[in-house]
Order: structure tokens, then sequence, then C-alpha cells
């Protein structure tokens, strides 16, 4: 018994996990060490009891938007332990404050884009006593049903004047506010225009002031939140419906009432705008920083909040990543953030600033190094070298010709050619400076030269060889060459 209970003390029940405290592991190992140099039996590490620390991953979370109060457990499953205590975070930088019930729910009251994000919640308790731990990760999404008024209204007014058009506003953004506490929605005055009334163009002015109704005021769901997860958003559905009826009646008959508002001012004693007309639109369109990514398989046509890095401005209906040059921190961005001047991202879809960076001087250089495909950057050298090697044998046989048509050349050439023809034939011996009365041989050969050279060179004379023929006579006959006689010739003949 007594070594039973030596083996529990030094082998406690640790769990070493890869993902669990460094601290546990340690003293497991040092509690091994220990009792080996005690003599004490000990377990081996792969002996020890199993886990000490669990990670899960708890999937997507959809809260809609304006949400009276949503419970969001900490484990989705139901866990039996003694004195849990139950630690929330989320990965922002700013700290937050969060409602936590003593069951360990993160309680969500009138949930807005920005409060989407990735949340994590630890339970810790003890058991056998050691302490064990498992977190749960979330990722937490808003979202709307679609539904929504346009509503359009029509003043007369003496005056067309920025200051006193805002104090009327002022005056009937504060009377709504009874509708919007009675119909719990939101009336937000989005545009105003003046214009010339077509009756009296220079006495009357007429002011057009667009009303966007939401319908998601505070406690617009307060008899959907008793609804389970997979058919409360048809509760919200049924409550848009129902208030997009309710709001419109109630407007119309607010205007009926409130025909005429009155405005003083120090100048002037009393400015009356009238009320002549009021319209309604009924819209589905998604609400700046929201888009229909269809995330939410029970609801596809919702509009859910974008992300980090996208953005959505008012009715666009779509998520899309930020611009270069801008990013978005936040959850539900309608339009992106520029970076300083001089800093700009690199790519679109920034979600922090520390991916603006500052401009090269060479981004134009490199924009277009990057737009050349590479393929082209191979192929042009050797595309040069061929060209420079066409260009050169081009002027080599443009040289060529030009040498062999010159008109002087061929002539010169042609004269040299058949001189040499005939003294090689006739093999005309080599003679001084001064004929003798033998000459007779010379004469006809000059007569040859001569019939031989009509419509030639220009240089030589009728009756004697000019100087260089003579010398070319010279140096083509050899005295050793035996002289054709007359009769030789004959016979040659």
């Amino acid at each position: 018994h007594s070594a039973q209970q030596g083996r529990m003390l030094c082998a406690p029940r640790v769990w070493s996990d890869p993902g669990g405290p460094r601290v546990l592991r340690t003293m497991g190992i040092l509690t091994l060490v220990l009792c080996g140099c005690s003599g004490q039996p000990a377990s081996l590490p792969w002996d020890l009891p199993a886990i000490s620390s669990w990670e899960h991953q708890g999937g997507l979370v959809f809260i809609h938007t304006e949400s009276s109060l949503y419970s969001l457990p900490c484990s989705p499953i139901e866990m039996e332990v003694a004195d849990p205590t139950y630690r929330w975070v989320q990965d922002r930088a700013a700290p937050r404050l969060f409602s936590v019930t003593k069951e360990g729910h993160l309680l969500f009251q009138h949930f807005q884009a920005g409060d989407s994000g990735k949340y994590s919640c630890t339970i810790s308790y003890m058991k056998h006593r050691i302490p064990v731990s498992q977190t749960f990760h979330y990722s937490i999404f808003g979202y709307h049903v679609l539904g929504g008024l346009d509503t359009v209204l029509l003043f007369h007014s003496k005056l067309c004047e920025d200051e006193w058009t805002k104090r009327f506003l002022w005056g009937l953004q504060d009377k709504l506010r009874q509708v919007e506490i009675e119909q719990h929605c939101k009336l937000q005055l989005t545009a105003t225009f003046c214009f010339p009334s077509l009756n009296n163009p220079s006495d009357e002015f007429i002011i057009q002031v667009h009303l966007e109704v939401s319908l998601f005021g505070p406690h617009w769901d307060e008899h959907c939140n008793s609804q389970d997860t997979e058919t409360v958003t048809d509760c919200y559905r049924k409550t848009v419906q129902h208030n997009l009826g309710q709001v419109q009646l109630t407007l119309t008959r607010f205007f009926k009432e409130h025909k005429s508002f009155h405005v003083t001012g120090a100048d002037i004693p009393s400015i009356n705008f009238t009320n002549e007309f009021v319209g309604f639109l009924k819209t589905e369109q998604c609400s700046g920083g929201y888009g229909q990514t269809k995330q939410l398989q029970r609801c596809l046509d919702c509009c859910i909040v974008c992300p980090p890095g996208m953005f959505s401005p008012p009715k666009n209906g779509q998520c899309s990543p930020c611009p270069v040059g801008t990013y978005s921190l936040t959850y539900g961005v309608a339009l992106c953030t520029p970076c300083k001047d001089g800093m700009i991202t690199r790519v679109p879809g920034a979600s922090s600033m520390m991916d603006c960076v500052k401009k090269e001087r060479t981004k134009q250089a490199v924009s277009i190094v990057h737009r050349i495909p590479v393929l082209l950057l191979i192929i042009l050298p050797a595309l040069l070298a061929t060209n420079f090697l066409f260009i050169l044998s081009s002027c080599y046989w443009f040289y060529r010709e030009y040498q062999i048509s010159s008109p002087r050349a061929s002539k010169t050439t042609e004269s040299i050619t058949r001189m040499e023809t005939v003294t090689s034939f006739f093999r005309i011996p080599r003679q001084g400076p001064q004929a003798g009365p033998d000459a007779g041989p010379a004469s006809d050969t000059s007569h040859l030269d001569t019939s031989a050279s009509q419509g030639g060179d220009e240089e030589h004379i009728h009756g004697a060889a000019s100087p260089a023929v003579t010398s070319n006579l010279a140096t083509v006959t050899d005295e050793t060459t035996p002289v054709l006689t007359l009769e030789d010739r004959k016979d040659t003949f």
C-alpha cells in the first residue's frame, strides 16, 4: 500500500499534450527524474494521462444587426464541471469589456457591424486536482434581412437658403423621433434639393427631402428573441414585412397632421415650409458595409457584414476589396481609409495600416517591366541579334553588287580581259621603245587592239598602244617563246 502511495505521489496525473501548458509538462518530467533518483517506481512519459488543454473551432456565428439581446454560450455543448471560470477575448487591438453571465454566456445588446470579429472563450476547471482548460474559437458576423423604405417629401417655401433649410430639417428630424420610438425604426435625412417652383418661379421654391427608413431600430425584434437560431431568421423576415406597412401608415398620418413647419429667425419673423407630397418606395438593398456573400445557408439572400480589407457603399450589394492605396481595419466599412501622403499599398484588399508603404521612385518603371511578359524578355535579345546580322549581310551584298555593276569598273575589266586573250593568242613578242623596219606585226597588233576596244576604253589612240597596254604586253610575252612567222600564222588559220 505504501509502495502504491509512493507511486501515486511520484506519478501525478499530468496531461502532457503538446498544445497544453508548458509548466505542467515540465513538472511531470521533473517528477519522473526525482522519482527515478529516489528509487521509487515511476510511470514513463508515454504512460501519462492524455490532455490538460483542448482547442476547439466553434465555427461561424451570425448575429442580426440591432439584435436586442443575443446570448452566445462559451461551449456549444452542455458541460457539467465543478466551479468553472470563463474568460472571453477578442482579436482586436483596443481592449473591450464584455457582459458575461455566470453560466459563461457572452451577451450582445444592439449588435453593430463593428462587433463582428474573432472571439475566444476559455473555460477552466479542476479535474482530479489537475487544472484543465478548454478553449473555443468563434468567428462572429453581423447580418440583416432585406427590407426598407425610401421616402420623398416635397415642401413649398419662400426662401431657398442653406441656413433656413438646415433649421427646417433640424425641426423636422426632432418631430420624427416620436415615430422612431413608436415603430422601432430609424429615420435618416439623406439628401436635400432646392429649385424654383413651376407655378411661381420668382417668388416660390420647392424643397425636396429624401428620408431613408431603416426597420432595425431599438427593440425591433423583441418578440423574436425566444426563437431558435434555425427559425429566428423567418421571424425576422415576418417582422420586417409587418413593420414596413406600419411605418408607411404612420408617416402618412404624421405628415397629414404636420402640414406646415414654421422656422423663425432674427432677420425674418417666420418662414413656412408647407408639405405638398409624400411618396414611398419599398427597397430590398444592403446597408453600407454589408454584401450578399451567401455564407448564411438559412438565408441566402441576407446581407453579410464585409470583413477587414473589404468595403461596400450603401445600396451596393457586394463586398469589394479596398483599392490600392486604401485599407479597412474593421468589419462593416462603407468606404476604405486612404493611406497617408506618399504611402501606398502594394495590392488591393489591405486590412492593416502597416500595409501602407512608401511610394518607390521607380514605381512607374517597375510597373512597366512587370507588364512585359517573361517570354518576350527572353526572345527579345535573339530577335535583336538576328536583325543586326541581317543588316550586316544586306550591306555586304549591296557593296558587292555595287562594285560589279559600276560602269567604269566593268569597262576596264572587259578591256583588260580582251587584251590578255589577244596577246596570248598571237604570242606577241616584247619590243623595245624604238620600232625598226620589221615592226609590221606590231602595227597589225595595234590595229587589232584598236578594233577590239571599239566602244570600250576611250584612252586608246589609233595606230599606237597606250603605255598601260604596252606594259601589259611586255609582261605577258616571254623572250624564250618562239615567234610566229607569216607561214605559221597561215597554218594556224
